[in-house]
């Protein structure tokens, strides 16, 4: 018997592949690598890399709390950037969104992102 339950909210982008917006096994959630959709029209968001990371975080904090949690539930982040110059700008947006103790974290510079986004984070929460 599986003890994993498919999280979804229609607060943040539906899926466009073959995958769950997340799924929670026990007391941990595996949010989906979100990109800068905004979730009304499925469309990108306008504006930088900042407005698009602040996108992203807002999508992955309606999963979170459709999972019964919070982005202060994060113990670990991977963030996919097409370009690392941008790197200071995400780590400034996620000074916002996080409180130390900060969760784990890793960055990588990738060559393409679906949608063709700049920046795609994922994040594993424990509830």
């Amino acid at each position: 018997m599986s003890n994993k339950t498919i999280i979804s909210t229609n607060k943040a982008p539906k899926a466009i592949g073959p995958y769950s917006q997340a799924v929670k096994a026990g007391n941990t959630v595996y949010i989906s690598g979100q990109i800068p959709l905004v979730p009304a029209t499925m469309e990108m968001i306008e504006g930088d890399i900042t407005a698009q990371t602040q996108q992203v975080f807002a999508n992955l904090a309606a999963i979170a709390e459709a999972a019964g949690g919070c982005l202060d539930d994060a113990t670990k982040v991977n963030i996919s950037l097409t370009d690392l110059s941008d790197f200071a700008a995400v780590n400034e947006v996620m000074a916002s969104v996080f409180q130390q103790p900060f969760p784990a974290r890793a960055c990588v510079q990738v060559a393409a992102l679906p949608k063709a986004a700049n920046v795609e984070i994922e994040v594993i929460l424990a509830l």
